[in-house]
């Protein structure tokens, strides 16, 4: 939704900005979540997140519009944005001619090249780490550092808003690499090693007893994990002209199997051994592959040339 109204000098701030409201959100509505479960009953939480969601589409549906429909965007605007790489008119239908939308063998295109491979493998790596800080951390909290619910909902945002900041951190330090002379590959690649090193320092909380210190290698590594996150820079800038659409559908593909194999996957591991220490493990590693997918899979970072 972003990618329509900006230079792609420009676009990897707007999506660092985009990608980072997660986070914050994430920190806004945990205390409000953990609250209602304590004070209302968990069934609560549902009815209240679903009034929000409501309120929230109707304002979405009034205020975002393409660039080429908004009300407020001028024509010299719009032409400057134009010129400077934007797709504005993204969502405009065009004539259909025989070999209009895609065909199959783009996704075996896709499939197949090495660094579209490692793009994808280097997004479900981590929504590894998002979805354990979604679904097993509060539980973590609870069983094994003790904290009731209520305190869990707010201890649960202070990694959240250290996964914010370092999200907004992490896509403005790509623009300035780029702004310094540096090449593409090296100005998204160091913001992803940097943030995944980070993000692995979740397995030192296996080494203390210490809960303040185990609140503050999470907050790091939350904080790493959103510094990292440039995966949707990386495929506008590597996703093929005519399949952008596509392309993002299947990066979208890798990062929901991932949503769906890591809660059961932890699940697993927590009942087998009786704690966390494994999942911390699990975790602390896919933030690893995700470094070793864009070092040595992803290569030179460059847009995709289809075979028609």
């Amino acid at each position: 939704m972003w990618r329509p109204g900006f230079r792609p000098k420009s676009g990897v701030r707007a999506s660092a900005i985009f990608n980072a409201a997660q986070y914050f959100s994430l920190a806004l509505f945990s205390p409000l979540l953990g609250w209602l479960t304590f004070a209302l009953g968990w069934e609560h939480v549902f009815t209240v997140m679903g009034i929000i969601g409501f309120v929230l589409t109707i304002i979405w549906v009034k205020f975002v519009h393409n660039p080429t429909d908004h009300p407020r965007m001028s024509a010299a605007e719009l032409k400057y944005i134009s010129e400077g790489g934007a797709v504005v008119d993204m969502d405009h239908k065009k004539e259909a001619t025989p070999a209009a939308g895609p065909k199959m063998d783009y996704i075996r295109q896709l499939l197949t090249n090495r660094m579209m491979l490692g793009v994808f493998f280097g997004q479900y790596f981590l929504n590894t780490i998002t979805w354990f800080f979604l679904t097993w951390f509060p539980i973590y909290l609870v069983q094994d550092k003790g904290m009731s619910i209520l305190k869990v909902g707010f201890v649960a945002s202070i990694p959240a808003l250290f996964g914010f900041a370092g999200g907004v951190l992490g896509g403005l330090f790509s623009d300035y690499l780029i702004g310094r002379g540096c090449t593409l590959t090296f100005a998204r690649k160091l913001p992803i090693v940097l943030g995944m090193l980070l993000a692995s320092s979740i397995i030192l909380c296996n080494y203390t007893a210490s809960t303040p210190l185990v609140i503050t290698l999470m907050a790091l590594a939350f904080f790493g994990k959103g510094f990292g996150a440039l995966g949707w820079p990386v495929i506008s800038d590597v996703a093929p002209k005519e399949i952008v659409g596509l392309c993002g559908g299947v990066f979208n593909v890798f990062g929901n199997v991932a949503s769906i194999a890591t809660p059961l996957v932890i699940g697993y591991i927590v009942s087998e051994l009786h704690s966390f220490n494994g999942a911390l493990i699990f975790v602390g590693g896919s933030a690893l592959m995700m470094m070793v997918c864009y070092l040595f899979v992803v290569g030179d970072i460059k847009r995709m040339e289809l075979q028609k």
